[in-house]
């Protein structure tokens, strides 16, 4: 019965050897979370932004709703695209949310010829 206790009392200490040892690992925690989620989202915000005010007429951009237009006219925080030809339409720049870079698509391999016999 003794040993019981003795292991009761035992276990009432810290697995880490102490608060101060957990406040070092507390801030290693948030070091991490600071440097592989905070800081690289603070730098694409960055990127973006960058890329906002750049714009000027003749960009393709994309929109938030996935409509690729051409800028036309920049005023202020209001851009006028053009989504068609003579279709005009007038987008803030908090919607725009990329760059539009047309993929090219491979070329078909040319059929070839058959054989002749």
């Amino acid at each position: 019965m003794i040993a019981l206790f003795a292991q009761a009392a035992d276990a009432g200490g810290s697995p880490f050897g102490g608060s101060l040892n957990m406040v070092f690992l507390v801030g290693i925690f948030f070091l991490i979370f600071y440097f592989m989620i905070m800081r690289p989202q603070q730098q694409q915000q960055r990127k973006h932004k960058t890329f906002i005010d750049g714009l000027k007429k003749g960009d393709e951009v994309v929109t938030s709703g996935g409509i690729v237009c051409r800028v036309s006219a920049v005023q202020g925080d209001v851009l006028s695209v053009e989504i068609a030809p003579n279709v005009k339409v007038r987008v803030l720049k908090s919607q725009i949310s990329g760059a539009y870079a047309a993929k090219e698509t491979p070329a078909a391999p040319a059929a070839e010829e058959p054989a002749k016999k």
